[in-house]
């Protein structure tokens, strides 16, 4: 070969490197990490009985960290003071962890870190990794499993704190508000699945609280419970249901305010059906009352013509449950609460829902003679009215039909309250869609051992009622009219028979009424004609 032709080569493949060497890329790297961290020894071991120490360390293959900890780590039986994690905010090879109680004697304590305990890169976690120690000569090895669900939603909550307490002679069924449990564990996401694990022989109280304190006790007003009404007897292989339920609380009063210079409010919590109000102070005769309990809420209001006055004396007495509280309520500025008038549905109207026409005052009478409602041919419509006292509103019955535009007009001293204050010149327009615009739901239900009566529901996707029928035997469940969307469906056992869901009692020792689910959203669009069954399990 020729030295010309060598030359050229050479030159070419010089080109050719420096060409590549110049070349922009990006590193593909390897494949994403998704491997935990992997315990490689622990101070002490993990099992260690006779456990004298406070300090314990927890050794990984690489870097670690904590992550969400103080929600993650679940420790049972529960300590008293919260013991001292590291790192935190830091990665390390290992964990630490300094025990801060003293610890009971004849006792295995478990460590269970959830998701807590994550790789430094990619945060994955060493998922549920317990350790494991005892202060007696051997670790309990005795276990209870169980599923969490609702009572009334479809899903469970997550974080729900599964709970035993060992019946002895200082248990009663108030423990459960006073003080941490034997046991604990918790489930995590969307799990309902829980197990207890390292549990001693014996017998036991089993609870689902979801903690919403994070005290390991159950607080009425704010946790849901569930509970088992027998004894769980360890060893066992059971497995065991907890409802959980939001009780209806004990019942109490606020202390009451006044929300303007006609209107003292008196809130509560718990049943309120017995409350009796009255003013200790004397009230000049001049002076018109009126008590009336407000709308869709746990408050009563003392109504009043208002007087000058310092400030008024009451006692709020429970007749049912023989409670009296007494308070004073002072005089403040602040404005007269006059007659407002609103409808209960505007716009495109539900067709199978009532047309009301909503008060903020108390409604003491009306003049139909000043209320006309018409079609969009400007037709009167004939309607009858019923004025409802308790609810304080005033209900217009009429034939409702599709695909019609309406418009209410009221002229002055249509509706008067009780301040004798009556309504200016209103006018309300709405309507209904065509057939066509809607769907029609037939629900067929299909059990063997339906006890009546029950409540079909019809709910949209965020649980609101949309539609219910009340059953006292067998029937097809019928929902025309219907928008398109998503909806629901789910069936009431009305044991006691009252026309709505009943919660639970912890102390009563009831359990909540019970909820059947269809398991998927029934989806309907306009002018469909849909029939599903709903098969009730037992």
């Amino acid at each position: 070969m020729s030295r010309k032709i060598l030359g050229f080569i050479f030159v070419f493949i010089i080109v050719l490197v420096s060409y590549q060497c110049a070349q922009r890329g990006t590193p593909t790297g390897g494949p994403k990490d998704i491997t935990p961290p992997e315990l490689t020894r622990a101070e002490p071991p993990n099992l260690t009985t006779n456990f004298k120490g406070n300090k314990i360390r927890l050794y990984f293959n690489e870097l670690v960290k904590l992550k969400d900890i103080q929600k993650q780590l679940i420790i049972s039986p529960p300590l008293k003071n919260s013991p001292v994690l590291s790192p935190m905010g830091n990665a390390n090879k290992y964990v630490e962890i300094i025990i801060k109680d003293t610890l009971e004697p004849n006792t295995t304590y478990t460590f269970n870190f959830g998701q807590g305990i994550v790789d430094n890169n990619e945060e994955n976690p060493n998922s549920f990794f317990t350790y494991v120690f005892s202060t007696g000569n051997y670790i309990d090895s005795l276990e209870l499993t169980g599923v969490v669900k609702d009572a009334f939603n479809k899903k469970a909550d997550d974080f729900v704190s599964v709970m035993l307490y060992k019946i002895d002679t200082s248990y009663t069924d108030s423990t459960v508000y006073k003080k941490p449990p034997n046991y604990i564990t918790n489930t995590l996401d969307s799990a309902v699945i829980f197990k207890l694990k390292n549990l001693k022989e014996g017998k036991y109280a089993l609870f689902g609280i979801k903690d919403a304190s994070s005290n390991n006790r159950f607080d009425q007003k704010t946790d849901k419970i569930g509970f088992v009404k027998d004894t769980i007897n360890l060893p066992t292989d059971s497995i065991y249901l907890l409802n959980l339920f939001k009780e209806i609380p004990d019942y109490g009063v606020a202390v009451p305010s006044m929300e303007a210079s006609n209107k003292i409010s008196f809130g509560y919590y718990g049943v309120g059906t017995d409350i009796k109000i009255e003013s200790l102070t004397e009230i000049p005769d001049s002076v018109r009352t009126k008590i009336m309990k407000e709308r869709e809420k746990d408050t009563i209001n003392f109504w009043f013509t208002p007087y000058e006055m310092d400030s008024l004396l009451f006692t709020i007495t429970n007749e049912a449950l023989k409670i009296q509280d007494t308070f004073k309520v002072k005089n403040r500025k602040v404005a007269f609460d006059s007659l407002k008038i609103a409808m209960s549905q505007k716009g495109n109207i539900e067709m199978n829902k009532p047309i009301n026409l909503l008060s903020n005052t108390p409604l003491v009478s009306f003049d139909s003679t000043k209320i006309k409602l018409m079609d969009k041919d400007s037709i009167e419509i004939a309607y009858k009215l019923k004025l409802d006292t308790l609810e304080n509103l005033l209900n217009f019955d009429f034939k409702i039909d599709p695909d019609q535009s309406y418009r209410m007009e009221l002229i002055p001293g249509a509706v008067t309250d009780f301040f004798e204050t009556t309504n200016d010149s209103v006018a309300y327009s709405f309507k209904t869609k065509s057939i066509a615009d809607y769907g029609n739901l037939t629900l067929n239900l299909n059990g063997n051992s339906i006890i009546y009566p029950i409540i079909v529901q019809l709910t949209n996707e965020k649980g609101a009622i949309q539609r219910e029928i009340y059953a006292t035997e067998p029937q097809q469940y019928v929902f025309d009219n219907l928008n398109p969307g998503k909806y629901q469906a789910r069936v009431i056992f009305d044991n006691n028979e009252n026309g709505k869901w009943d919660t639970g009692s912890f102390l009563e020792k009831r359990q909540p009424e019970k909820i059947s689910y269809y398991p998927t959203l029934i989806e309907l669009r306009a002018n469909w004609e849909k029939i599903e069954t709903f098969n009730l399990i037992d």
